[in-house]
């Protein structure tokens, strides 16, 4: 018996259309019996051999027989991938524009598509030749069965819900059990609400109907933590994990511990959205407000609108439930609620007895002194709770010891030389960093432009601020917790439980404070610097540092009675900024407000739709000029169309960092009134991209974060 099928390799829109089948599947030749769509397949491609993954199967070719290769074997060892995945995969790769194997494919861990690497091709079983099994499946399938029911000691008393998490409870299991079509569910709960707890229950009552659970989280560092949280509030329930901390062993290991049903409840990052669920019946994203939701590398999806996305297309054709939770929803998110598009179900009462918000106060530094950066009232306050035995954060939101170094006498600045940007200065290793490329060097004794020896570093990062802590505060046990000081396995989680137990005084770091972390006994917040958002040419620079302000005054005062009296004091040199005033009074819905009515007015989104074409190259001309011929090409295509399209195409412009790692960067921005014109625009115009064969690289975002 000859069979055809259609496979999708890991392969980018070019090579797809240099080969000419748009969609980027090729056609192979199988003749080894039946075989199911969703199989993993090892295929010749060039002179390589890739895995791939069967999307169709035909009794005829769909081209010329004779160009067809045969199928080299067949993987076996896993089920096959669902129609509801495929459908999903599907979606992202009309929606993203990109071939269906370049968003499949690097979905799924490594051992299961990296032929080269896992040495797959010489696996080949002998008395079956069309058959393949691969060593890391047959341990992953043998350590999955073996996995037991974990039930961290004993069950604890359930937290009895109050009226507004009771509430939101019956309305996501409601919606759970209903046979209509689901809105998307924005759980909107000031920080501190109990919302983890109302999608804890949620999921139990998911888990009784035999049914899995999806959570996405923004940031690795909250998993561990997470998981502790389920792992008690869930006792018996099967619990995984998936994320891009994971060896290429562990992370094959969860995914197919899911991909079999194994788990009940899957929690992972980004990428685990398009993990493989064969009974989802809810999905959950925390904080999905948070910009880590979107990629920035290789299929820039955003991990949040696909969740939802999933919910819809749901499990067998019917829709299931996904569940948005913040304390500061997105403009998106809120906007949608406005239409009647999304559901919201509010918690506006802390869920800790006799907890209450914290009082937020400004400290203006105009013509204020300011010892090592930090003014008499937060000295001060930081002082009293030491005293009374009470941790303090400080929030400071840029890494490294001084962002630039400075000679007084020439001028000269610590710039890395292949970006457009200043190199940071470390001073535990005393080292220049880029943060962009990676460039390291040791710091010069003296100025490589006039050879003074006197060089200042200006401005402050978190490793300064900690010094000057622990320079200020002696007596106190200070820590930091940024990019820097958690990259090692686990430094992250031990720092949060050394808050937690009371083993630190004073914990200063970036926005990896403001993610989510439940700190009982913290009523203190100080914030240094929040300003330099403000004056950010980027229309979300508003929304974003709102959020992060509210989330992490959300840290304090979270400990009921015994968290009286919580504070955030933020030093600022615009106290009379509008957005000061509604974080304030904790008013997200009047900032929501204002901010939705100066883009409904711009016509920003998201009352419009955008994608971005951008350019890398040596030369900046070279990525000007290639925009700029796309540019014309993109306008020809919307006038032969003769129709009122509603789409502008800017002219191409540098990008904010215009070089990094000696690459030079530019970009064309792409606007539309609504979507279906912009997607069959992007259709027609990708393809006359594609046709110029240029050798600069270049990609189209959907959906950009960051302009």
């Amino acid at each position: 018996m000859v069979l055809f099928v259609r496979v999708a390799v890991d392969q980018p829109a070019a090579v797809a259309a240099s080969a000419g089948t748009g969609d980027g599947l090729y056609d192979y030749r199988w003749k080894g019996g039946a075989i199911e769509v969703g199989r993993f397949v090892l295929v010749p491609f060039g002179a390589r051999k890739m895995v791939g993954l069967v999307v169709e199967v035909n009794e005829t070719a769909m081209v010329d027989a004779e160009r067809i290769r045969d199928v080299i074997a067949r993987v076996d060892g896993l089920s096959p991938l669902s129609k509801d995945w495929l459908a999903l995969t599907r979606f992202a790769a009309r929606y993203y524009h990109r071939p269906l194997g370049e968003v499949a494919l690097p979905s799924l861990p490594p051992p299961l598509r990296d032929a080269a690497r896992y040495a797959l091709s010489e696996l080949l079983d002998e008395d079956t030749p069309q058959v393949a099994t691969l060593p890391s499946i047959a341990r992953a399938i043998k350590r999955a069965a073996r996995t037991a029911v974990v039930k961290e000691p004993a069950e604890k008393p359930a937290v009895e819900l109050n009226s507004m998490q009771a509430a939101a409870l019956d309305a996501i299991v409601t919606a759970r059990q209903s046979a209509n079509t689901q809105k998307p569910i924005l759980l909107y709960g000031i920080t501190g609400s109990g919302k983890t707890e109302v999608y804890l229950r949620a999921i139990a009552e998911a888990v009784a109907a035999n049914l899995q659970a999806l959570v996405l989280v923004p940031e690795i560092n909250l998993t561990p933590q997470l998981a502790e949280t389920f792992r008690r509030g869930l006792p018996g329930v099967r619990i995984g994990t998936l994320h891009s901390g994971h060896a290429a062993g562990e992370r094959l290991h969860q995914w197919v511990l899911a991909h079999e049903g194994q788990v009940d409840v899957l929690l992972g990052t980004r990428l685990a959205v398009l993990a493989s669920l064969p009974r989802l019946g809810l999905i959950v994203v925390d904080e999905e407000h948070d910009a880590s939701y979107k990629q920035q590398e290789g299929l820039r999806y955003s991990a949040r609108d696909l969740a939802i996305v999933r919910a819809r297309q749901g499990r067998d054709g019917k829709s299931i439930p996904v569940v948005l939770a913040s304390a500061t929803p997105s403009m998106e998110s809120w906007a949608h609620v406005e239409s009647g598009r999304y559901r919201k179900l509010v918690l506006t009462e802390r869920a800790m007895p006799e907890a209450s918000l914290p009082t937020i106060r400004l400290v203006p530094t105009q013509r204020v002194e300011a010892l090592h950066g930090l003014t008499e009232p937060l000295r001060a306050a930081i002082v009293d709770r030491i005293e009374r035995h009470e941790p303090v954060l400080v929030f400071h939101n840029r890494r490294g010891y001084a962002p630039v170094l400075a000679c007084g006498a020439c001028g000269w600045l610590s710039a890395c030389p292949r970006c457009s940007v200043n190199a940071v200065f470390h001073k535990a290793d005393r080292h220049l960093h880029c943060h962009h490329c990676g460039w390291q060097n040791r710091v010069p004794r003296a100025c490589p432009a006039c050879g003074n020896a006197d060089l200042a570093a200006v401005g402050r990062g978190t490793q300064r601020v900690e010094e000057s802590l622990a320079s200020l505060f002696p007596e106190a046990r200070v820590a930091r917790i940024d990019r820097d000081s958690t990259r090692r396995k686990g430094a992250a989680a031990s720092l949060l439980e050394a808050v937690h137990v009371g083993d630190l005084d004073i914990l200063v770091g970036t926005q990896m404070l403001a993610k989510g972390h439940d700190f009982r006994n913290v009523t203190l917040v100080c914030v240094l610097d929040a300003d330099s958002a403000l004056y950010s040419h980027d229309f979300r620079a508003a929304e974003r540092l709102f959020s992060n302000l509210m989330q992490v005054a959300g840290r304090a005062g979270r400990g009921g009675a015994r968290s009286r009296g919580a504070e955030v004091l933020i030093q600022t040199r615009a106290p009379e900024h509008p957005l000061f005033a509604a974080l304030l009074a904790h008013d997200f819905d009047g900032f929501a407000a204002s901010q939705l009515a100066e883009r409904r007015a711009a016509g920003l989104p998201p009352f419009s739709h955008q994608a971005v074409l951008r350019a890398e190259a040596p030369l900046a001309a070279d990525a000007i000029a290639f925009l700029a011929a796309a540019r014309a090409d993109g306008i020809a295509i919307l006038e032969g169309r003769h129709a009122e399209h509603g789409i502008e195409l800017y002219d191409p412009v540098p990008m904010t960092v215009a070089r990094i790692a000696n690459v030079e960067r530019a970009q064309l921005l792409i606007e539309a009134r609504s979507r279906p014109p912009l997607h069959a625009f992007l259709d027609a115009w990708l393809a006359s991209l594609q046709a110029r064969r240029s050798r600069l690289r270049w990609h189209v975002e959907i959906d950009p974060l960051d302009i």
